[in-house]
């Protein structure tokens, strides 16, 4: 396990009696997210599309530090399957006290390069996806009269954008106009809306298709190093908790200053030629293809 109880900072039962759902819980940051909060004494639910990586998350999770992670199989491109999620959440003891929208995807490519279905595949998870978990979850909230806190993942690129993942940057920009609009207008009936714009924390997925030629670079970072998975799992928890409650309607930076330093996105690929481009989309396509062969 990547995070362990002594790298947080708060006490053990910092979020008992907690419901926490965290979609793209099964592997990624969302895994390690979903970590931190079932240490600290959350019942957590995982969501994703695929059902065998998430009952293999929950298993390793549980046996690590006991508690309980439950596995959703859900598809967030699909409105009625939230629907359906989310029901079934309600009905396991309630309603949840927290949402972590964590579900994404990305690729770098040039933009005159995107098709249609690539461009889909981006923000149907990511713009549309996430905003449909909210409102399932947020119209179930309001109708109880409950409390409950929301917190996005985004990025830095939703101040200034970013070249060669325009897709992301649309949709994550359209994360945080969620956050700002739904803080201010279900603030005042108890539902609370922040966000997270993690920097550079390499995962398996973010290396294969945002670094393909040879990894992330840190170069641009002041502090010289990539995140650590416990300092984002900080974050997020002091963000669902309890003791934020004052917290609303901002997204936070955790990317060691490198947005202040070389505007964190990915304008140094405007370097690349052809060659270039044409071994990161077969790079890319190998590790889609690889994908599907191991989901099958």
């Amino acid at each position: 396990m990547t995070v362990q109880a002594s790298d947080l900072m708060f006490r053990p039962d910092l979020l008992k009696g907690h419901r926490i759902l965290v979609t793209g819980g099964g592997t990624g940051l969302g895994r390690e997210m979903a970590e931190a909060l079932l240490i600290l004494g959350a019942r957590v639910y995982i969501c994703g599309r695929r059902g065998a990586v998430l009952e293999e998350t929950a298993k390793a999770l549980m046996d690590a530090h006991g508690g309980t992670v439950v596995p959703v199989t859900c598809d967030i491109r699909d409105a009625d399957a939230i629907e359906a999620m989310v029901d079934t959440i309600w009905k396991d003891g309630g309603a949840l006290t927290g949402l972590l929208n964590n579900a994404a995807g990305n690729f770098i490519s040039r933009t005159e390069d995107l098709s249609s279905r690539g461009f889909d595949a981006i923000s149907s998870i990511v713009f549309r996806g996430s905003f449909l978990v909210t409102q399932a979850c947020g119209k179930r909230w309001l109708a109880e009269g409950v409390s409950a806190s929301v917190v996005s993942i985004v990025t830095t690129w939703v101040w200034n954008g970013s070249p060669f993942v325009v897709p992301s940057a649309m949709s994550k920009a359209g994360l945080h106009a969620m956050t700002q609009s739904l803080a201010v207008e279900w603030g005042n009936r108890g539902l609370r809306f922040n966000a997270i714009a993690p920097g550079l924390f390499p995962t398996e997925g973010m290396s294969k298709r945002l670094g393909p030629l040879g990894g992330v670079q840190v170069r641009g970072c002041p502090m010289g190093r990539p995140g650590k998975m416990p300092e984002l799992a900080n974050l997020a928890a002091y963000l669902l908790a309890p003791g934020s409650e004052y917290v609303n309607g901002q997204t936070i930076a955790i990317d060691g200053g490198r947005y202040q330093a070389d505007g964190g996105n990915f304008a140094e690929l405007a370097a690349w030629g052809d060659d270039e481009w044409q071994q990161a989309r077969d790079a890319i396509t190998r590790q889609n293809e690889k994908d599907k062969q191991q989901r099958s």
